[in-house]
């Protein structure tokens, strides 16, 4: 025991080869971007003949969208200055008695886009994980106050008192029931009658726990109309339950389980996911108080009971565990297809950027699946010399709140269960208890964005927590991917709009960060989140216009082949999208997904990222309000069977189809004029570029052209979209012919 407890708790790999290839690769395609930009800048600074306004207006905007993007490139480059992996080993912590308690966050809003059956799932998984059930307090917020939700509560604690017990005996590895008997290779590790006839015993409750769910839902208040105005409830449900046939032995081994729905009126701002975390880490404050947090969404199963003990395997180390704020686990999805049409892993983010996050200081708050410290939310407010009066300022008029910042301790229960419950339940959970405190801006979870999480990761990194981001080979936590054009288009909206509303915030990263955070380049990473929506919207609908009306009215914009700067422009674009093959293949993913990525990039720049922009300078200039929907979780059929095909499902508003689909016609026009030039002119030398650019963009966005001129299912382009998208880009020649003459 002696040599297990002098063995490190976890490991920190440095990716010493990807970061000599990812240095070398800044270094050459730096000194590229540097030759292009002064290309550019010299057309400005010397005489031309064919120089004229608009040449001069079409240079200057294809030069600053270059600046724009290279701009972006560099702040990008700050994940990839010093990439690192993990490793915990759980099998090293000390005994249970000496582990800490975990209390899990859960936040529902709408019942109908997201099946109760679904996050009672999510419920029964947390409560099963492998941890002392004494040290567990599972918390579920429903924000839609949904009795549906709160009926599908009681269900799962009745279920839980059989499932607990069964995944505990059997070391069941997947422990949200739907999951585990949808897999029947889990079964391979086990054999013998005993456990065969427990699990069809337990499957055939699990039926029955379906189905009254259901039946709840199909009698129940499912309404969303209730869900911005409805009072606070707060139920234990372990209170509300009992059930004789069970062995009171093995009720005792249950996590204590919490249903909490905040109050809720039009008249108060409830600050979406951001407002019902802060109730519940006020409420369970004053219930179970434990130092650490696990966040999940509702569709987030826990997909491998060792979660609690991996983190702790961070938490607990004496050499960071005084300033570190949460151990982050990615997010995995258990439908995702082979192709994977819209990059619904996010690959990215999960197997790339956060790695190079995690080397520089550590990655924001990701959403879900993370464990963060309790006191890293409430610390700066907490006054040394204990002002009753200050701690009230920061927190709010609760005693028992205030009481439980300084225990660092479970309350007792008893007492709770008389006096806290019922006399601070209600006001913990009140919507006017935050007016006049520091709620959302100094503690807690923090207000300002949509994107609460990446804000409130910001902000802890700049108050000295560091983080870390942990990716063990099975999957911790597995959720639910979008599957549909639809989906992705609008999450990714709500993304946008969340970044920019930080970006042209007080507390802009560029800003705000760069002397705050653990190093100037873990500023650069938060700056790149911030900034490459609107980084990416600018240049690309700049570079689906421009060179393209210009090709049409026979202005060059780039060098000629025979121009020592082709060879530039051709590094620049042949690094770029090699360096990302590179990073795709690498990762373990396929030329296919680099494709994906490279038509998504484009489509959501120009739709996503434009309205994204737009949604958060409207809410800045207070022309509207912010507004959140949470991503539909319930399955259509059509559009999951073409998903699975991969094949695109253009069933989405029209705002987002006729911008993609004016600018693919706009570029297949182009290109055929182009090609006009080449056979007819011999302009092939002059404008070799201008007709690759259409080219590309054909080549990458063919799914739209399929949907517009040959698919003929009911998830192709409407032909009324492809009629107006005509239309729009016949707009668009012509005001180029205009502006460009």
């Amino acid at each position: 025991m002696e040599s297990s407890s002098k063995l490190p708790l976890h490991l920190c790999h440095v990716h010493k080869l990807s970061i000599f290839i990812n240095r070398t690769h800044i270094f050459f395609h730096s000194i590229a971007l540097v030759f292009l930009l002064y290309y550019r800048a010299s057309f400005f600074f010397f005489q031309d003949t064919t120089k004229t306004k608009a040449t001069t207006l079409a240079w200057l905007l294809v030069f600053v969208s270059e600046i724009f993007l290279s701009f972006e490139w560099l702040l990008s480059q700050s994940f990839r200055w010093r990439p690192v992996s993990r490793t915990a080993f759980p099998e090293r912590l000390p005994g249970d008695d000496k582990l800490p308690a975990v209390d899990v966050f859960i936040c529902t809003a709408d019942p109908e886009k997201e099946p109760t059956v679904g996050v009672m799932n999510t419920v029964l998984s947390a409560m099963a994980m492998d941890y002392p059930p004494e040290k567990l307090h599972v918390y579920l917020s429903d924000d839609g106050g949904a009795a549906v939700t709160l009926k599908g509560m009681r269900e799962a604690w009745r279920f839980a008192k059989w499932w607990l017990p069964f995944c505990r005996r059997y070391g069941i590895k997947c422990r949200a029931p739907e999951a585990y008997f949808s897999a029947e290779e889990e079964d391979a590790d086990f054999g013998g009658s005993e456990f065969i006839e427990e699990r069809e015993d337990i499957k055939e409750k699990y039926e029955v726990f379906k189905k009254r769910v259901r039946e709840r839902a199909t009698v129940g208040d499912t309404r969303s109309g209730l869900s911005r105005d409805h009072p606070a409830v707060i139920e234990v449900i372990q209170e509300t339950s009992s059930d004789d046939a069970i062995q009171e032995n093995e009720t005792k081994s249950m996590p204590l389980l919490v249903y909490v729905s905040r109050e809720k009126r039009p008249s108060h701002p409830h600050h979406f996911k951001a407002g019902a975390l802060n109730v519940l880490l006020r409420v369970s404050g004053v219930i179970s108080n434990s130092p650490y947090i696990l966040g999940l969404d509702c569709d987030m199963h826990c997909h491998d009971p060792s979660s609690a003990r991996q983190a702790m395997c961070f938490h607990l180390d004496p050499k960071i565990s005084p300033s570190l704020a949460l151990v982050q686990f990615p997010q995995k999805f258990h439908n995702i297809s082979n192709n994977d049409i819209y990059d619904s892993q996010l690959r990215s983010i999960f197997w790339l950027q956060w790695q190079g996050f995690d080397g520089v200081g550590g990655p924001c708050v990701s959403g879900t699946g993370y464990y963060i410290k309790r006191l890293s939310l409430c610390s700066n407010s907490i006054h040394e010399d204990g002002d009753p009066m200050k701690l009230r300022q920061s927190f709010g008029p609760s005693n028992e709140f205030i009481k439980s910042l300084q225990q660092n301790k479970k309350p007792d229960m008893l007492i709770h269960r008389k006096k806290a419950l019922l006399n601070e339940g209600q006001l913990l959970a009140s919507c006017a208890f935050e007016n006049g405190t520091e709620w959302g801006e100094e503690v807690g979870f923090m207000y300002g964005s949509v994107l609460e999480d990446y804000f409130t990761g910001f902000r802890l990194h700049c108050k000295g927590w560091i983080s870390v981001y942990c990716n063990p080979p099975r999957p911790q936590f597995l959720g639910s991917g979008t599957t549909n054009l639809d989906d992705f288009l609008v999450q990714g909206t709500r993304w946008t709009s969340g970044f920019v509303d930080v970006a042209i915030s007080k507390f802009c990263p560029l800003i705000y960060g760069p002397l705050k955070t653990y190093t100037f380049v873990q500023s650069m990473c938060y700056a790149e989140l911030a900034l490459y929506p609107i980084f990416h919207f600018l240049p690309l609908w700049c570079f689906a216009t421009i060179p393209q009306l210009c090709l049409l009215n026979g202005i060059p914009l780039y060098p000629e082949v025979s121009n020592s700067y082709f060879i530039v422009f051709s590094f620049v674009f042949l690094s770029s999208i090699s360096k990302h093959l590179y990073e795709v293949l690498s990762t373990g993913f396929t030329f296919r997904h680099w494709i994906n990525e490279q038509r998504l990039w484009m489509m959501k720049s120009v739709t996503s990222h434009l309205y994204g922009n737009v949604d958060a300078f409207m809410k800045k200039i207070g022309m509207r309000e912010a507004s959140f929907f949470p991503t539909n979780k319930v399955d259509d059929v059509e559009q999951l069977k073409r998903y699975n095909m991969g094949v695109f499902d253009f069933q989405t508003s029209i705002l987002f189809l006729a911008p993609m689909a004016a600018l693919v016609i706009l570029n297949m026009a182009s290109f055929a004029v182009g090609i006009s030039r080449v056979i007819f002119l011999g302009e092939l030398d002059k404008f070799f570029i201008q007709v690759f650019i259409p080219f590309y963009v054909i080549l990458m966005n063919y799914p739209i052209v399929e949907g517009m001129l040959i698919r003929k299912d009911s998830g192709r382009i409407p032909p009324s979209v492809t009629l107006l998208s005509a239309i729009v880009s016949l707009i668009l020649y012509f005001l180029g012919s205009i502006i460009f003459m």
